[in-house]
């Protein structure tokens, strides 16, 4: 019986005990509701997790949630996840409506004991718990004396003829795929160039690769992508395992010039980080693509079709052959990503029926397969190819997608496979290998050193899958040794911020801002405010009382939380102390400031100021409310007098807010009481693309003016009447111009028509 059986078995059991047996008492039966309250939420983080992975609660899904997700195409999980949380509640309510059926039955001490303790088992037994609770001892697990032994640091240098490099990154699509006996006819284009390739076909997927940023990782740097478990989001570091010599830094110490080119966003997950912080120079994501592309419109939920990306490496490529420098040129795919994939509208076949109805992750792969090996076809038939090495490999196994099931009916490998230029040679390699060991092989083929890291070449060396029967268990082992090559301080005193930069940097290391660091006393914990992360108050609310921190952040949410002083600046403030003391609060000056931490005030504790602190943490920025006679659209909240403004989008790095027509048509400003009888109206704010120069309607109960505005910011005033005592200005657009300029994900595109700075109402007649 598993334990997901077993765990069900004592939930039912817990609940129907204490239903039927353990009558009424509110203590017994809040412990009882709170404790299945967790099963429930365990097992539906459990759920979701799954939807993603196909693997459970696993590294990649805490480096991901931890992580900026900027740049994600989440728009095909947005149904799933309102499913989920939907039947999150109903079981919740229907749990509490059970536990309460007998509520009026005399309470029984040792029946609700019983239910608390079956309670506590069903919790224990659920995979979940099992998955979270080795996730953290793995984390918290004491370094191993023989990393070092095994882990090695290559020369960077290449001798030789030094040829180019083409490495496709492709995505999800394993190996297994290519399995003919089980799935016939899938991937005939690509599969003929990988079987006159040298082709490694036992390459497995260890702990720490199995996403894509953590996939690269592993196949650049020899290492597994274990990131510290608690809040760090790596894309908000200025730099990315600093302390590793990868594939790309020996590729530039050699003389090349490194590209890397996608359809998606670079920022999600930091890979784009991680690039830059590793030897490449010229990074080309959507954004940097979006102005090249030949139709605009033309993308999925991620970004660039795959058919648009492979025509573009292609021009790259014969770019860079013709200067006659060594270079590589990285690509990563993107339309087999979970859960479907995309279909490209240039592809020769456009299904792939399975089990006799249409399956979208097999057309996906069919689909774009047909891409990659065109492109290495059309790479083979210049005459630069024969100073070219080309390398085929998966980022990564395929997750939960449609094919998932039929996939898991079979042994399952990453793909990965090498053409030389130089020489035709059709080989199958069985050696047992890792896609740690990718980066060596390639490096060895180039004419460099067999060994990155952990990495091992598979063409003159022996792989630690191999040296190891229990390699994944040792690779977990290893986890501590991985993580400290990140390089974390372990404590803090002086720092320097750079405003231009946007950073903090003590001990060697630089943060992007804002910041939070927990600071303990053999640690610090770096917190960042990223996409869909917990804002960096709330997670500071959550600091014990006497839990020291260093928080870097606009100065009006300290002012709002400490003192009121600051409630309108929007500069840059550093604070640091305990909740249950008054923190000292230092304002930063534009360009590089040096400061010390010191935490001079820590000492003068209380309850009540902590307490006061939490509770003003806990409110949401958009409810802050402050004292002005204007709005200021820099801060976060609104004044006193204003009751809610609709149509904005989010605060902009220029001091405002833009107007977004897919929220509202119109911007609508709601004050609490009517307007004046007459007043002045001064509005800064700038136009948008197309809008500059064009007439924008402010419309005040039944009165309309039109002003014009720039694209640079521009202040207007505009006398009103309002005999009706309106009390709302609707500010209307002439023409929102659909742009992902500034969308956070990368591709949710925006309508904007009026960016607003500030707008202020002053009574009294014209003069």
């Amino acid at each position: 019986m598993g334990s997901e059986m077993v765990s069900l078995i004592l939930f039912s059991a817990s609940v129907a005990l204490y239903a039927w047996k353990g009558g009424r008492n509110r203590i017994w039966l809040s412990v009882i509701a709170f404790l299945l309250g967790i099963y429930i939420i365990l097992n539906a983080s459990l759920v979701a997790s799954n939807y993603f992975t196909g693997e459970g609660i696993n590294d990649a899904v805490i480096y991901t949630i931890t992580s900026s997700l900027s740049g994600a195409g989440i728009s095909k999980y947005v149904m799933p996840a309102v499913g989920l949380i939907a039947g999150l509640v109903g079981l919740f309510l229907v749990l509490c409506w059970v536990l309460r059926l007998r509520k009026g039955h005399r309470h029984s001490l040792l029946y609700s004991l019983l239910a608390v303790i079956l309670a506590l088992a069903s919790i224990q037994t659920t995979p979940a718990y099992q998955q979270v609770s080795s996730l953290i001892k793995s984390q918290a697990g004491k370094s191993s004396a023989d990393f070092y032994a095994w882990y090695k640091v290559p020369h960077t240098h290449i001798s030789g003829s030094k040829p180019n490099l083409v490495y496709i990154y492709a995505e999800s699509l394993e190996r297994t795929y290519f399995d003919e006996k089980a799935f016939p006819g899938l991937a005939p284009e690509l599969g003929r160039i990988k079987n006159r390739a040298v082709d490694f076909s036992n390459t497995a997927q260890l702990p720490g690769t199995e996403y894509t940023i953590a996939g690269m990782v592993a196949s650049q740097c020899g290492i597994p992508l274990f990131a510290p478990f608690d809040g760090n989001a790596s894309s908000a570091l200025s730099t990315f395992y600093p302390q590793n010599v990868c594939l790309g830094d020996i590729l530039k110490a050699s003389g090349y010039q490194n590209y890397f080119y996608q359809g998606a966003s670079l920022s999600f997950a930091g890979k784009d980080l991680f690039l830059s912080s590793h030897g490449f120079d010229h990074l080309y994501g959507f954004d940097e693509l979006k102005s090249v592309v030949s139709d605009a419109s033309y993308r999925n939920d991620w970004g660039w079709y795959d058919d648009t990306l492979m025509d573009m490496v292609f021009d790259k490529y014969l770019a860079l052959a013709k200067q006659n420098q060594p270079f590589s040129l990285f690509a990563l795919t993107v339309d087999t990503h979970h859960p479907d994939g995309f279909i490209s509208r240039s592809c020769q076949r456009k299904s792939y029926p399975w089990e006799g109805k249409a399956n979208k992750s097999f057309a996906a792969v069919a689909c774009s397969q047909e891409h990659i090996a065109r492109l290495i076809a059309r790479i083979q038939a210049t005459p630069y190819f024969k100073n070219t090495i080309i390398v085929v490999s998966s980022d990564h196994l395929a997750m939960n997608n449609t094919a998932f099931k039929y996939l898991n009916q079979h042994p399952r490998s990453d793909l990965f496979f090498m053409l030389r230029g130089s020489e035709a040679t059709s080989k199958t390699m069985s050696v047992k290998r890792s896609t740690l060991d990718n980066g060596a092989t390639v490096l060895d083929a180039m004419g460099g050193d067999n060994y990155i890291g952990l990495g091992r070449s598979s063409l003159s060396s022996t792989s630690l899958s191999a040296v190891y029967l229990n390699v994944k268990e040792k690779i977990n082992q290893w986890k501590p040794d991985v993580i400290k090559l990140w390089n974390f301080p372990r404590a803090i005193s002086d720092y320097r911020i750079d405003t231009d930069k946007n950073t903090f940097s003590f001990s060697g290391v630089h943060f992007k801002l804002p910041l939070l660091l927990s600071v303990k006393a053999d640690k610090i914990e770096p917190k960042f405010d990223v996409y869909l992360a917990t804002p960096l108050k709330q997670q500071l609310a959550a600091f014990a009382p006497d839990e020291k921190f260093v928080w870097v952040d606009r100065c009006y949410k300290m002012g709002d939380v400490w003192d009121e002083k600051l409630a309108l600046n929007t500069s840059l403030c550093v604070a640091d102390g305990t909740l249950s003391s008054p923190p000292e609060i230092v304002q930063i000056a534009a360009g590089s400031t040096l400061g010390k931490v010191a935490f001079r005030s820590v000492g003068n504790s209380s309850d009540a100021r902590y307490q006061q602190a939490v509770t003003r943490l806990h409110t949401a920025d958009d409810a802050l409310k402050y004292t002005s006679d204007r709005i200021l659209f820099a801060l976060s909240g609104l004044p006193k007098q204003v009751l809610k403004v609709t149509g904005l989008s989010y605060i902009e790095p220029w001091g405002g807010r833009w107007s977004d027509a897919n929220l509202m048509p119109a911007v609508s400003i709601e004050y609490l009481a009517p307007l004046p009888a007459e007043f002045t109206l001064t509005l800064t704010a700038r136009a948008f693309g197309a809008n500059a120069r064009q007439p924008f309607t402010l419309r005040i109960g039944g009165v309309s003016q039109q002003v014009t505005l720039g694209t640079r910011d521009t202040r207007v005033q505009l006398h009103f009447s309002n005999p009706s005592q309106a009390r709302i200005i609707e500010i209307l657009p002439p023409a929102p111009e659909e742009t992902t300029e500034g969308a956070v994900d990368g591709f949710a595109a925006r309508k904007l028509g009026i960016g607003l700075i500030s707008l202020q109402i002053e009574p009294g007649p014209q003069t």
